[in-house]
């Protein structure tokens, strides 16, 4: 007996998502941002530019809809062994893929197709879902762990602005700088610097 391979309700539409978002990420490593058009991204996918139009509107909500993809972490935060270092080092490394050259693209990208679409709000999300490992964390060491929320208004917003509109040099120790204004992490990060010193 023959058994045919059964597809998955939706299958046909997420191989389309898969092969636009491919298109993209391939004809965007060949040329600008400017250059691209739907037609041939559609061209390249093996799709119609109307289905393009019909799932995603306009150019920019796709480009938009790709960085969104490319910006979901494919791993959890390092686990370095305290609540301190962990976030610590995830701060450096957001700092550092976000102000690259393909970071700023996507953040541009999330940006330009406007807030109301709810994609910058996923990117938000990621971050948060990030920090909220480093807490659960914290919390199974024994660990007091820090305000999610303060950690975000205080380190990663003056980041992203940065990244955006500013002109300072972004800089692992501007990283530092900022989480030592986080007051609920003030005595965990003394005590590191503390312990880093006599080490």
């Amino acid at each position: 007996m023959v058994v045919k391979e059964r597809v998955r309700l939706g299958g046909r539409s997420a191989r389309i998502q898969d092969a636009v978002h491919s298109a993209v990420r391939k004809l965007g490593a060949e040329t600008s941002r400017e250059e691209l058009t739907v037609p041939q991204i559609a061209a390249e996918a093996g799709v119609t530019p109307s289905t393009i139009y019909r799932r995603w509107g306009d150019l920019g909500s796709l480009l938009a809809d790709v960085a969104v993809e490319r910006l979901r972490p494919i791993s959890d935060p390092t686990d370095t062994g305290s609540v301190a270092s962990d976030l610590r080092v995830f701060i450096e490394e957001y700092l550092e893929e976000m102000s690259s050259d393909v970071g700023r693209a996507l953040i541009r990208d999330v940006f330009a197709s406007g807030l109301g679409d709810g994609r910058a709000t996923q990117c938000s999300t990621f971050t948060c879902d990030h920090l909220a490992t480093i807490v659960a964390r914290a919390k199974a060491r024994g660990e007091a762990a820090f305000d999610i929320d303060e950690v975000e208004d205080v380190v990663i917003a003056p980041i992203i602005y940065n990244i955006l509109f500013g002109k300072r040099e972004l800089t692992p120790a501007y990283c530092h700088e900022l989480l030592a204004r986080v007051q609920s992490l003030q005595p965990r990060f003394s005590r590191d610097r503390t312990a880093r010193k006599s080490a």
